[in-house]
């Protein structure tokens, strides 16, 4: 088969590589298009190397139709249009992954689009409902609003009832964001987040969840930010990864800051991707049949100009997800 293979580090190249062959209690997935992530972005320059046994192959989503299944598979046969969540492989005509990571194509949605879902979907459901426990009516701070994480995070919090607030760097971004259901959008280039989400409510002052791509660079100001009970989950350090928490300051909200990550964790087990994947099934397709959450896709390339799309990716010129498509 055909894949992008970043070899040497900074070149992405499409070429043979060894057909993959389904193991015990995994599926085949003949690939129609897949998901770009900024951990694809540093992978692809030597600085992201994959968890121990999965494959050296970027991609950590795709879509297309299952073309073989493993022993021990019984939920999924050959033919069905999916889309998944992959520790690595995605850029590829074909790609094995574990069958609990495999999701159903939400109605509705295209299937080249869907592999713009589950990346986001299993990252906001897993980090702001599973972890953070957000509810109505809490207001949600989103950091890169219109993002990929972004702009599903938006959704879903909005179909849950809650209080949205966002970050963005451009006047088009935050009206995406205001499009998709923000109620308060911040321009983080002119304007001070924390005042303006404290200044949200005078009764209840701050965000009670904020999703943060950033790490070390806003680590103070998000505490600041934070309500009383306030929850901060940092998963990306796109601002760094070394920064200095005021614990005082900590202690007097009885906040906490949580860290997490999805492409490390196990496939089973308390915490795995098959909890979280069957968790998005239930809770977050039903949302994305109805209308209520929708694919946001800023771009779409075919596999073999992957380099442009990593670089439209990283300009930050786009806003929503970048999909590469494999059926070219």
């Amino acid at each position: 088969m055909q894949a992008i293979v970043a070899d040497p580090p900074g070149e992405l190249t499409w070429r043979s590589v060894p057909d993959p062959e389904p193991g015990y209690g995994e599926v085949l997935i003949k690939t129609v298009a897949a998901g770009i992530n900024r951990a694809d972005l540093l992978q692809a320059d030597g600085n992201y190397p994959p968890p121990p046994g999965a494959s050296h192959i970027l991609g950590l989503e795709v879509s297309g139709t299952i073309a073989g299944v493993g022993e021990g598979v019984s939920q999924w046969s050959e033919g069905q249009p999916v889309c998944a969540l992959l520790a690595g492989g995605g850029y590829a005509e074909f790609v094995t992954v574990p069958a609990g990571q495999v999701l159903p194509v939400p109605d509705g949605v295209p299937l080249p689009h869907a592999a713009g879902l589950p990346e986001v979907a299993c990252t906001v459901w897993s980090n702001v409902v599973m972890t953070a426990g957000l509810t109505a009516p809490e207001l949600f701070l989103v950091h890169g609003g219109a993002s990929g994480i972004g702009t599903h995070a938006i959704q879903v919090a909005k179909a849950l009832n809650c209080r949205v607030a966002v970050t963005a760097g451009s006047r088009n971004k935050l009206d995406l964001c205001a499009e998709l259901g923000a109620d308060i959008t911040i321009d983080y280039r002119n304007e001070d987040f924390v005042k303006i989400v404290r200044d949200a409510d005078s009764d209840h002052p701050g965000a009670d969840v904020i999703l943060d791509i950033m790490g070390a660079a806003y680590l103070d100001r998000n505490v600041e930010a934070l309500a009383s009970g306030g929850r901060l989950v940092i998963i990306g350090m796109q601002g760094g990864g070394k920064g200095e928490l005021n614990i005082g300051k900590l202690l007097a909200k009885r906040g906490s800051v949580i860290a997490t990550a999805l492409r490390s964790r196990p496939v089973t087990g308390p915490g795995g991707k098959s909890d979280i994947v069957a968790a998005v099934t239930a809770q977050v397709w039903p949302l994305v049949a109805d209308g209520l959450v929708r694919p946001v896709i800023g771009a779409e390339f075919p596999i073999t100009e992957a380099k442009a799309a990593h670089e439209l990716l990283r300009s930050s010129d786009v806003s929503g997800k970048v999909i590469l498509r494999v059926d070219v």
